[in-house]
C-alpha cells in the first residue's frame, strides 16, 4: 500500500471517529422566543436568605422531580420544532457561593438514581466562580431543581420554581427568616 493511500485512510479514520464521538454528545438547538419571560434574579446576601429560598422552593422542586420522567420521555421522543427543554439546578463553587441556573438539555441518560443530565449552562453566571454561559455541564438528576419546555410563542411549560421566584422576596434579615443569625 502506498504512503498516500495509507495516510488518506488514517485521515478518513480520524474524521470518522471524530464524527461518531460528536454524535454521542450532539447539542440540540436552543430556541427561545423573543417574547419569552425574562428571568428575575433573586439576591441572597446572607446565608440565612439562601436557606430561606431553599426551604421555599423545596415542595416545588420535589414536584418537578416527580414529573420529570414524563417530561424526559417527551424530550426523548422529540419535541416539536422550535421547542427547547431546559432544567434548572444549583451551581456551587469552592467558597460556598450558590447560583440557580438554567441548563439547555442535550441528553438525559441512565435510569432512576443514576440518571445524568447533560447540556449547556444557559444563564449568565454572575456569582459562582468557575462556570460560564454556554459551558457544557452534566449533573445527576438528584440535583434537578425544575424543568421547563420553552415554546416558540413565548409560553413555558413547567418552570414552577422560576414562576415562584419571579414574585419571591427573601427575608430582609436572618431574624425574619426564622434563623437567629
Amino acid at each position: 500500500m502506498s504512503y498516500h493511500k495509507r495516510s488518506r485512510r488514517i485521515v478518513l479514520a480520524a474524521i470518522l471517529s471524530a464524527v461518531v464521538a460528536q454524535a454521542g454528545h450532539a447539542q440540540r438547538p436552543v430556541e427561545v422566543a423573543p417574547n419569552a419571560p425574562q428571568d428575575r434574579p433573586v439576591s441572597a446576601t446572607m446565608r440565612c436568605q439562601l436557606e430561606a429560598i431553599h426551604r421555599a422552593i423545596a415542595p416545588l422542586s420535589a414536584a418537578a422531580r416527580t414529573s420529570f420522567p414524563a417530561a424526559r420521555e417527551r424530550l426523548q421522543r422529540g419535541l416539536p420544532k422550535g421547542q427547547t427543554f431546559f432544567v434548572s439546578t444549583w451551581l456551587r463553587d469552592s467558597v460556598g457561593h450558590e447560583e440557580l441556573v438554567f441548563v439547555a438539555v442535550d441528553s438525559v441518560t441512565g435510569a432512576k438514581d443514576a440518571t445524568q443530565i447533560a447540556g449547556r449552562i444557559w444563564s449568565p453566571v454572575q456569582l459562582v466562580r468557575g462556570y460560564k454561559y454556554r459551558q457544557p455541564y452534566t449533573f445527576a438528576v438528584a440535583g434537578l431543581v425544575d424543568w421547563m419546555i420553552a415554546k416558540p410563542d413565548g409560553s413555558e411549560e413547567g418552570n414552577e420554581v422560576g414562576k415562584f421566584m419571579d414574585t419571591y422576596v427573601p427575608p430582609a434579615t436572618c431574624a425574619e427568616s426564622g434563623k437567629g443569625s
